[in-house]
């Protein structure tokens, strides 16, 4: 089954951001990204500049898509939350509804707690946005769609006035 691309319209990435402004400073973290499946970067925020955001962004795909496979091998549909523990600095890598990855940078200024409380409650307003994104899309489509056949039909009428 061939996925849609994912489409996010400009207003959407600034409330995107807000909300992950909003994680930064609530769970006192270095930076967070948003990607989607596929590895691709929607937007990132927070101190980013010694990153590698594009790189960094395809490899915490990989390793979800990795994580899937080993939750399918053990029976489960997937493991929604990783975790990865350094020295000095941690990852929280979330699922956001079905096709975006939510990701953290923290240090041990803060907790594994704090970060998934304001991640999980970024989580779900990401989610609202993202699914706006997907709402505003179809109708869109529909639009398109019944002016074409609006379109056609004109089109159609004039023809067969003119064979008249």
């Amino acid at each position: 089954m061939q996925e849609e691309n994912l489409i996010i319209y400009e207003e959407q990435i600034e409330k995107i951001d807000r909300a992950l402004i909003k994680l930064i400073k609530g769970a006192e973290a270095k930076c967070a990204l948003l990607v989607d499946k596929d590895g691709h970067l929607i937007t990132r925020q927070g101190f980013t500049h010694s990153l590698d955001t594009t790189a960094l962004a395809a490899l915490l795909a990989g390793s979800f898509a990795s994580t899937r496979e080993i939750a399918r091998l053990v029976g489960e549909p997937e493991f929604s939350v990783l975790f990865h523990q350094g020295k000095r600095d941690h990852i929280h890598i979330s699922l956001v509804g079905e096709r975006s990855i939510l990701v953290v940078i923290f240090d041990d200024r803060t907790t594994i707690g704090m970060v998934r409380l304001y991640a999980k409650e970024c989580g779900d307003e990401l989610v609202m946005v993202l699914g706006q994104t997907t709402r505003e899309k179809k109708k869109e489509e529909k639009t398109i769609d019944s002016d074409f056949a609006a379109s056609a039909e004109e089109r159609l009428n004039d023809i067969f006035k003119e064979e008249s």
